[in-house]
This record gives structure tokens, sequence and C-alpha cells, in this order.
């Protein structure tokens, strides 16, 4: 049915890459975190496509959700009252600081962001156009949540989508896995992590 409505060509593959790591903060891949789940997988893989990019100087922008102490405790966040465990990410706390087993480097960019997606209500389509980016690797937490808005955002702000599978993670299967098949589907190409390593290596 997808294939005759004409869903999931593939996307064109840029030389000007950059990699968008979404919300992977303790407060999402600590599993003992309100908002956390185990996501160490994920995180390793990420660290290593972020080491494999090093050396071709692909742009890594981090993103955390962080809420001032107005905004966790107001009604002026609307998703607050839907998803009130992310009350806990406070501006400053270790919640929302970028897992300590990435390799966040001095000249990576942090997006702090209020919602779902890292393009919405942030500069981050103004910075990857600046850095003549033309493709974007997304990875992160969660894949129902945050990756998917991302990649959604990604793809309607003009740039091709990649999504590595090993590098994006959910707390539950079912959410995880039915919407990596939409985003394969509709906005980007989920691959697998020695495909994205590869293309990498074909950028260096």
């Amino acid at each position: 049915m997808y294939e005759r409505a004409g869903f999931g060509a593939s996307v064109r593959r840029g030389e000007r890459p950059a990699i968008v790591v979404v919300d992977l903060t303790h407060g999402f891949t600590d599993p003992e975190a309100p908002t956390g789940a185990d996501l160490s997988d994920v995180v390793a893989a990420t660290a290593q496509l972020i080491e494999c990019a090093r050396p071709a100087g692909v742009p890594v922008v981090f993103t955390t959700i962080a809420y001032t102490p107005a905004e966790a405790e107001g009604d002026a966040v609307t998703w607050l009252t839907k998803a009130p465990g992310m009350r806990a990410l406070r501006e400053g706390s270790r919640a929302v600081a970028v897992d300590d087993r990435l390799p966040v480097g001095p000249g990576d960019h942090l997006i702090t962001k209020k919602g779902a997606s890292a393009f919405f209500g942030t500069g981050l389509a103004g910075l990857l156009a600046g850095l003549r980016v033309d493709t974007v690797l997304v990875c992160g937490a969660t894949t129902s949540g945050c990756v998917r808005a991302t990649a959604v955002d990604a793809v309607q702000s003009g740039f091709p989508v990649l999504v590595p599978r090993q590098c994006v993670g959910d707390r539950a299967k079912d959410p995880h896995e039915a919407n990596l098949f939409d985003i394969q589907a509709k906005y980007g190409d989920v691959i697998e992590l020695a495909d994205a390593l590869g293309y990498l290596e074909e950028i260096r």
C-alpha cells in the first residue's frame, strides 16, 4: 500500500552533513530519572558516529530540553500539562546536561528547546544554513517523540534526513519501531550505523 502510494523513496545525500543529537541528556539516558530509560547502546553508537565525523569536520549539534522554575512550575508550557514528568528537566540540573559518555567537543553547538522538535522555536535551521549543511543525521531520544518531531521539521526546513537505527531509542519497543517505519516511509532514510559510518568516511 505504501509503495503504491509513492512513499519510501531514498533521500539525496549531500556532501556537507551535520549530526543533530537530540536530547541524549541524563534526564533521558538515566533509567532512574522520571523521564529516563537505559539508552546505553544508543549513547555508545552515537559516540561512535560522532568520533567518525570529527576528521571530516562534520558539525555536531546537541539539544537539551530545559525549563526555568517559572516554566516548570506554572502553566505557560502546555506540553507539561500532558507530560508532567518533564517538569523535572530544570535549567542547571544534571538532568538537562548532555550524557557524560558522549564526546562533546569545544566546537560543538548546543540548542536548548522547550518542545519536541529541535527546530521549533530555536535557531537550529539558521545555524545549519549558516554552516551550509545539506544533510542532517538525526540521533537521540525518543524515537516516537523528539526524534520524530525533529526529523519531520528537518525535512520541512529543506534538509534531507538520515536516521541511523542504532543511534535512536525509546522507552518501549513498539513506539520505537512504529516511528522508525513512519520516518522511513515519509520523512527520511532509516539506515544502519555501518551505512552512516561509511557515508562519513566518504565525506572525509
